[in-house]
């Protein structure tokens, strides 16, 4: 069988996407944008999907739950991102960032990329 669309989230990028408050509270932040990911998984996409959201800084400490898999940045989001995307290869990655330069990155290593509004939905 063959693997479902990795789809890795620049969760401090989508987060700092809509200017809603998100900057007094980044892990509550993050938690929200985790939860509507479990609940409503990729929009537009009717196969599976892995969905990894991929958390640094103050938003550390944002557990795993059914459905999205959390993985803390020890140091920069971008790099465990590219890592991540690089580590995956051979199956289909989608990375979901608006960064220029992470989008570059993950493209040489053969992912898709699309914009934070791929995930974010109706504000």
């Amino acid at each position: 069988m063959d693997e479902p669309l990795l789809v890795i989230i620049d969760g401090a990028n989508v987060v700092g996407s809509v200017p809603d408050g998100w900057w007094r509270d980044r892990r509550g932040a993050a938690e929200r944008l985790r939860d509507r990911l479990a609940r409503d998984g990729l929009p537009g996409h009717a196969g599976p999907v892995e969905i990894v959201l991929v958390v640094e800084g103050a938003a550390r400490g944002v557990e795993s739950v059914p459905g999205v898999r959390v993985e803390e940045a020890a140091g920069s989001g971008d790099d465990r991102i590219a890592e991540l995307a690089a580590g995956a290869a051979g199956r289909d990655r989608l990375v979901v960032t608006a960064d220029r330069e992470l989008r570059r990155r993950v493209t040489e290593a053969g992912a898709e990329v699309t914009g934070p509004r791929a995930v974010r939905g109706p504000a």
